[in-house]
């Protein structure tokens, strides 16, 4: 087929995204009459049906911006000089283009929304007198408005990066802000005072950024079909991938967002908001066989047929758009469970999103939990990446050791442990227990991670890519070499950071947003865990990417950050003053709590928590120092024998050149005296 007749192929089936979208959501707003007139208080069929459409407007250029910029970043490949023009392949400077155009439309569309949005909860006709006076306080005194203004604001941010993108690293930044900006989104799908909050919000986020990824990449991959010519199998396969990890990221979140909307199964044939849920759900596992006859029968022949692209992935793309409708309904209707229902008063639910524990106990460390699926998620894909590359490493005949595999899955067990299970359920209401948790995650955990080699290991299994585009292991070695890298994988700035942000987090207000906020939790997570890895990767790690000191130097870099860790507990005892008072100080705990003691206890579990991974780390140093002292003893052995045995060879070559020349002298009656050979 030519490239004309490619095109001309395609345009119908892209163009057709949208509207399947808008049917579907005016299916589903007249099934459920989540669009009819509210009795109370009505802003007009105007904004009652232009919310849902501008709604999928913007899910949609969400959706094209992150799936094209992800293409750009990591399927097909880029421009040789970091430039769009000449220097970049056809396929990727289209694909950056719809990229562009998606983000742009994404930001302006936001806008709409957020004057929409207002206009919906607040019940005002858009030619209301004082429109635009409550708007403002809408988006500055409201949790709601906070959210849509983060949303508009994040959305111009990536449409900004959009037009400035001009290689690969630039387009893979959008993308990751693409995702980022898609949490102010997943914030407006759930009241903070109601139950279940953070697993709702983990959940949308779970849930919004694998589709985007898999539908925005699809419709990107059939626009450009035309232009990758030899490249297409590749670029198939490679999205096939992709997508199979898109399509369980997005089956798993959604049956954490559904269970906590859903008071049993059978609101799926008894309610109409769960009737919709069903006829997604049926469209997500057609989706799924579709992928999979795509996987197995079109991309295997590719090659001689390429127009065999659109004999699936057509009529996948038209089901995507209705998804996204359906899904749009879903968050305009109202589910079983009230999802705005405080039902619980008490001031624990109030501050801390979720219901007073019991009085913990050994047991209840174990046995109470708030599962959160970001966490768990997290963990579970590492885990099986990790044993992944094991597989395929020793497929070939390598061999890994089987005690870092080992340190692997502790380290993730532990980090489950403490993020969903006992130390972050009493991590939240007792600052003692908060500091088990930060203690258990920036020291302990860590540890087992840096043991594990992961780098090492990525950088032995993953396949090397050498048509100009990037994969996991191009990007892997580029994070390596990059400066931002460089400078927080040194070891001296590792050790600031890791004992430095302590004080910084602990003594500012971002204690009290950690506390109070899901993703300030998230951030905090992720800062610390990623802090106590580059430490520990720079004390006793073997992964590439860190210049490591000598160990004497280890050993008083180690020491010194300890020092600095145990003041910081010792002040943390010490302190006359409670940290985050409008938190700590308002819980009322029926198992009553001095905060202020409790903040003091807090301060020598701290500072004991700290000497034993000190120890740990100080013998495994001592451990590494020995073996490497050893290594270089036998070093230094082998080249003290070559060397002697140069000697010795070349005493013996003079002695039988000296030998030879005294034959000559006796044959002409000559006599001389000849040392003998030493052996």
């Amino acid at each position: 087929m030519s490239s004309a007749a490619a095109r001309r192929r395609a345009l119908p089936w892209l163009l057709g995204v949208l509207p399947a979208a808008l049917i579907a959501l005016v299916a589903g707003l007249a099934f459920t009459g989540a669009a009819r007139p509210n009795e109370l208080v009505d802003p007009g069929a105007l904004v009652r049906w232009g919310l849902p459409v501008v709604t999928v407007a913007t899910r949609v250029a969400a959706t094209l911006t992150v799936g094209a910029f992800a293409v750009c970043a990591v399927v097909i490949a880029g421009p040789g000089r970091g430039a769009r023009g000449p220097a970049a392949s056809p396929a990727w400077a289209l694909a950056a283009r719809i990229g562009t155009v998606s983000a742009i439309a994404w930001a302006l569309t936001q806008v709409a929304h957020i004057i929409l949005g207002y206009a919906q909860v607040w019940g005002r006709p858009l030619d209301s007198p004082t429109f635009g006076q409550e708007l403002r306080v809408f988006l500055t005194a409201t949790e709601l408005g906070v959210a849509y203004f983060w949303a508009t604001v994040l959305a111009a941010v990536v449409s900004l990066f959009a037009v400035a993108t001009a290689g690969m690293t630039t387009a893979a930044w959008t993308a990751v802000l693409g995702a980022v900006a898609l949490v102010p989104v997943a914030l407006t799908g759930h009241s903070q005072g109601a139950v279940a909050h953070n697993l709702a919000v983990s959940s949308m986020w779970l849930h919004l950024v694998p589709l985007a990824l898999w539908v925005g990449g699809l419709a990107t991959l059939g626009a450009v079909v035309h232009r990758l010519g030899e490249e297409l199998p590749r670029a198939a396969r490679r999205f096939s991938a992709l997508a199979l990890w898109s399509f369980v990221l997005v089956g798993v979140s959604g049956v954490f967002a559904s269970a906590i909307r859903l008071t049993s199964p059978l609101d799926l044939v008894t309610t109409p908001w769960g009737a919709v849920l069903a006829v997604k759900i049926l469209a997500f596992l057609g989706l799924g066989v579709m992928g999979w006859l795509h996987r197995e029968r079109t991309i295997p022949h590719l090659a001689e047929r390429p127009a065999l692209f659109w004999r699936l992935a057509g009529v996948e793309v038209l089901v995507m758009g209705a998804v996204t409708g359906l899904a749009v309904v879903l968050g305009s209707s109202a589910p079983p469970v009230p999802q705005d229902a405080v039902v619980d008063p008490s001031a624990v639910f109030e501050l801390s999103g979720y219901p007073e524990p019991p009085l913990p106990t050994v047991a209840t460390w174990f046995t109470q939990w708030h599962p959160d699926p970001l966490y768990l998620v997290g963990a579970v894909s590492a885990v099986v990446v990790y044993l992944g590359w094991v597989r395929r490493v020793t497929a070939r005949g390598d061999r890994w050791p089987v005690g870092r595999t080992a340190s692997w899955l502790v380290g993730w067990a532990v980090f489950t442990w403490v993020t969903n299970g006992g130390p972050f359920v009493y991590g939240i209401l007792l600052f003692s227990a908060h500091m088990v948790m930060h203690m258990t995650l920036v020291m302990l955990v860590p540890v087992f991670w840096t043991l594990a080699a992961p780098i090492t290991l990525a950088l032995r299994a993953l396949p090397t890519r050498r048509d100009g585009s990037r994969g996991p292991r191009e990007w892997l070695l580029a994070l390596l070499h990059s400066r931002w890298a460089a400078a927080w994988a040194n070891p001296w700035v590792a050790g600031v950071n890791f004992a430095g942000s302590l004080f910084v987090f602990y003594y500012t207000d971002l204690l009290r947003i950690a506390l109070t906020t899901h993703a300030g939790h998230v951030l905090m997570v992720v800062h610390f865990s990623l802090a106590g890895y580059m430490f520990a990767n720079a004390i006793i790690g073997v992964d590439p990417g860190v210049n490591r000191p000598s160990y004497p130097v280890r050993l008083v870099l180690l020491f010194a950050t300890m020092a600095f860790h145990a003041f910081f507990g010792l002040s943390l005892a010490s302190n006359t003053a409670l940290l985050a008072a409008d938190y700590f100080g308002r819980l009322g705990l029926t198992w009553w709590v001095d905060a202020l003691k409790d903040q003091q206890i807090g301060g020598f579990v701290t500072w004991g928590i700290g000497e034993a991974p000190t120890l740990v780390l100080a013998v495994i140093m001592a451990m590494m120092w020995a073996r490497a002292d050893q290594k270089v003893a036998v070093r230094l052995d082998r080249q003290a024998d070559r060397s002697g045995d140069a000697e010795l060879n070349a005493y013996n070559r003079m002695l039988a050149e000296r030998a030879q020349s005294m034959g000559r002298a006796d044959s002409r009656g000559e006599s001389a005296e000849t040392p003998s050979p030493r052996e």
